[in-house]
């Protein structure tokens, strides 16, 4: 049986996460999902907008996907010892060095292989383009409501119907 892991923060959830997990699932027998803890996507990416519980419970839904662990608080590599995977999927984007996984692999006697996938190309492929997205909406919004002579946002209050 050939163990997959694939690991990431996996922020609001979109067609290249889909791609990356659907990708990794073809290499093996099991896919292993390694959800990084908000401290770590702090750290590596950005402020993670959904929490690490909630992102767990997620990715755990998703058909590829056959089990999911919450990563390791710090050291970034000691759940290799907890997986055992026989190959580590990493995304294109993912800032990890292929060499180091390797090195880390062979100290913990693991004969792990490391695959980087090939850039997704889709619309909202990544979670920044979707807070941009989102931003503009928003940002369109005030403008469409500033032509029609509504108030602005902080003087129509929280809880006032647009």
């Amino acid at each position: 049986m050939v163990r997959v892991m694939a690991t990431g923060v996996f922020d609001l959830l979109h067609p290249g996460h889909i791609y990356f997990l659907e990708e990794a699932r073809r290499l093996g027998d099991e896919l292993v999902v390694v959800v990084a803890r908000d401290s770590t996507a702090r750290k590596f990416k950005h402020e993670p907008i959904t929490s690490e519980a909630s992102r767990v419970q997620i990715v755990s839904a998703l058909k590829p996907v056959d089990r999911v662990l919450l990563g390791h608080e710090g050291n970034i590599y000691e759940i290799l010892q907890e997986v055992r995977p026989d190959i580590i999927v990493l995304g294109f984007d993912q800032a990890h060095d292929e060499n180091r996984i390797l090195e880390e692999c062979g100290r913990r006697g693991l004969g792990t292989r490391v695959v980087r996938l090939p850039k997704f190309e889709g619309d909202l492929d990544g979670t920044r383009k979707i807070v941009r997205k989102v931003g503009e909406w928003l940002a369109l919004q005030e403008k469409l409501r500033h032509v029609e002579g509504e108030p602005p946002a902080e003087e129509r209050g929280p809880l006032r119907k647009r």
